[in-house]
């Protein structure tokens, strides 16, 4: 009895912290803004209150809708490009690299601008677009272009690029997880079945690799669609994204209702994808099943 006792208290005091940690750390924060969300606005104060004016301001007002769709092309073009930038990486690292070590290098690599400053990166690329940086300057070189263009910068295109090369270690690494767990006897099977390359990576090697790229559209998607860093360094006037609107009616605007109820909508759209995500996993095991 007295053994059963202590498990149950060495159970518990092992769990209360990161549950008391959890809750303070999340949970009171979400519950705070969903509550803020209701609030009625009198400047430069929001006084506690229980309506849904804030929600039928945003459901109202067209311009809301704009801003949450760009958010939305943005970010699922940064997920498809880190895609196609990821799975071949991710597949040469797990597949055609032989030696352990260099495969360790090669991914450490891939992973190690995680540990840069993200104003740094983006500043990287704002030099690489810009009139007088590295791309204006090649295609000089080449005769392309007599003078800098201004095109490649300021603009959804400057955005999605910066936002992909900052997020895709977010996509390589899930993705190349799944496939280094990845039986080297299915494909030799395959082959020795008589199926090809091609529909053994279509049979075998993309379907049991689709958690980790589910895992990675994940990651990718809720990462750019409240990136508020990019907009503002490459996108332009015209480019914000919904999270600059909510840090501009949290800062200049001084709207906390507002911008709690965007919170809000935005927390659900990213909850949203991540409950989709479970689910076509669970179903792509059903079936690999």
């Amino acid at each position: 009895m007295n053994h059963r006792l202590r498990r149950v208290v060495g159970f518990w005091a092992l769990f209360s912290g990161p549950a008391l940690w959890w809750g303070l750390v999340l949970l009171v924060p979400y519950l705070m803004m969903l509550a803020i969300s209701f609030y009625t606005q009198q400047f430069p104060f929001h006084v506690p209150d229980f309506q849904l004016g804030n929600y039928l301001t945003l459901i109202g007002d067209s311009q809301y809708y704009g801003v949450l769709g760009r958010s939305v092309k943005v970010a699922l073009l940064v997920s498809v490009v880190a895609f196609c930038l990821s799975y071949p990486l991710a597949y040469f690292l797990a597949f055609k690299v032989q030696s352990s070590r260099l495969r360790m290098f090669l991914y450490i690599a891939t992973i190690v601008p995680l540990w840069v400053s993200y104003l740094l990166r983006a500043y990287t690329w704002k030099t690489i677009l810009g009139s007088e940086g590295i791309l204006n300057s090649f295609l000089m070189w080449l005769g392309i272009i007599s003078e800098p263009s201004t095109i490649f910068l300021y603009n959804q295109f400057a955005m999605v690029i910066t936002m992909a090369y900052i997020f895709t270690p977010f996509m390589v690494m899930p993705i190349y997880a799944s496939l280094e767990k990845l039986p080297p006897s299915l494909m030799e099977a395959s082959k020795d079945l008589g199926a090809g390359r091609w529909k053994t990576f279509m049979k075998i090697t993309l379907p049991l690799s689709m958690p980790g790229i589910l895992a990675g559209f994940t990651f990718t998607f809720g990462l750019s669609v409240g990136d508020f860093i990019s907009p503002i360094l490459v996108g332009g006037p015209y480019s914000n994204m919904i999270a600059n609107v909510v840090a501009s009616q949290f800062g200049i605007s001084m709207n906390w209702p507002l911008g709690s109820a965007l919170s809000v909508v935005l927390l659900f759209i990213v909850l949203g994808i991540i409950t989709a995500s479970d689910k076509l996993e669970r179903v792509g095991r059903l079936n690999m099943g």
